[in-house]
């Protein structure tokens, strides 16, 4: 797992903007804690969240979005390979072959 740091957050938010997505934090009643403005590459999340929050928040939207990452420059596509590397969720699960 990444390390739950403002420096990490901010590699994130970095790789985010080269996917073309704008992180805002503001307050509002979100359910899961944040909004994703659909078509138009918004990601709004509760501004009252910890960075290990926030943190959590964007490698689950990170997970859950479409991108192609040859677009992301290399220092970006290193670190989406460590939380990806890192992230149990995004691993697949082995198949077992029958006896």
């Amino acid at each position: 797992m990444i390390n739950l740091t403002k420096h990490s957050l901010q590699k994130l938010e970095v790789l985010f903007q080269e996917l073309g997505y704008v992180i805002r934090y503001e307050k509002g009643n979100f359910n899961a804690g944040y909004c994703i403005v659909e078509n138009r590459n918004i990601v709004i999340v509760n501004k009252f969240f910890e960075t290990e929050a926030r943190i959590n928040i964007l490698l689950d939207i990170l997970q859950n979005i479409n991108f192609d990452a040859g677009v992301l420059s290399e220092k970006s596509a290193k670190f989406y390979e460590r939380v990806l590397k890192h992230n149990p969720e995004s691993e697949e699960e082995p198949v077992e072959e029958p006896a």
